[in-house]
């Protein structure tokens, strides 16, 4: 715990027995109350591993809900284990979970009710090793979100975030998409809901067992979050009412 606010850390998986212990190891424990995995129907022995190293909260989806769904389940377990701040780590290990303290200190004091780990700022990504054209796409893809939501966040792409218990009750996730876009309608919906949110500069690593879409879903991918931008946009002109943007409180 910090300042009395329990820590719960969130690890949506697939496929990520290879790189699973690796992660887990470096948790930090002295502030970290309680580690959830959900496993997205791998092919692999994930849960197994998970299990072997004793992580208490294990949950297996039985059929494969896709990047977003499995999020959902997190959050929703989370949530019921009353956790007051909650961090998302991907277990590839390609964002190291020694920054779990950095962005849990943002939130406990009070200072963001969100905080990132950020691949773009002090250049993490491609001293990391993310391929050239990636990183192109992010920048290109960040510049249009920014201009279109109206905010100044160095990447929209992360998948390090941590959240305050208040910010995962009040935005409608459930309503959200069960692929990859689902990250950026949550930071839509996290804006559109007016909460801030902070970065901190975060190394990554690119190598084989690190997960990461192709050519194509990148593609996809990309018009899926221009798609969420403009949403935002003509919401906030008042000429559209999403679903997604109806708070639960």
């Amino acid at each position: 715990m910090i300042q009395g606010k329990k820590i719960i850390c969130v690890l949506p998986a697939y496929n990520a027995s290879l790189t699973l212990k690796k992660t887990y190891d470096e948790i930090p424990f002295d502030i970290v109350d309680e580690v959830v995995l959900v496993d997205d129907a791998s092919k692999d022995n994930t849960v197994e591993v998970a299990k072997s190293i004793g992580i208490k909260h294990v949950i297996s989806h039985e059929k494969n809900k896709g990047y977003g769904g499995n999020q959902k389940t997190c959050y929703d377990t989370a949530l019921k284990l009353n956790g007051d701040i909650v961090i998302m780590l991907h277990p590839d290990y390609q964002y190291t979970p020694k920054l779990i303290q950095s962005l849990s200190y943002l939130i406990a004091n009070e200072l963001y009710p969100v905080a990132f780990g950020s691949r773009i700022l002090g250049k993490g990504a491609l001293k990391g090793g993310m391929p050239m054209y990636k990183y192109i796409f992010n920048r290109f893809l960040t510049l249009s979100q920014n201009i279109l939501i109206n905010q100044k966040l160095s990447e929209y792409h992360t998948g390090y975030r941590a959240f305050s218990r208040e910010v995962l009750e009040k935005i409608n996730y459930q309503a959200n998409s069960d692929d990859f876009v689902f990250d950026n309608q949550m930071i839509s919906q996290i804006f559109y809901a007016g909460f801030d949110i902070a970065e901190v500069t975060c190394p990554t690593k690119y190598f084989p067992e690190a997960s990461s879409i192709n050519f194509r879903r990148s593609m996809k991918y990309g018009l899926g979050v221009l798609g969420v931008s403009f949403t935002h946009f003509f919401n906030k002109l008042g000429l559209m009412k999403s679903e997604i943007y109806k708070t639960k409180k």
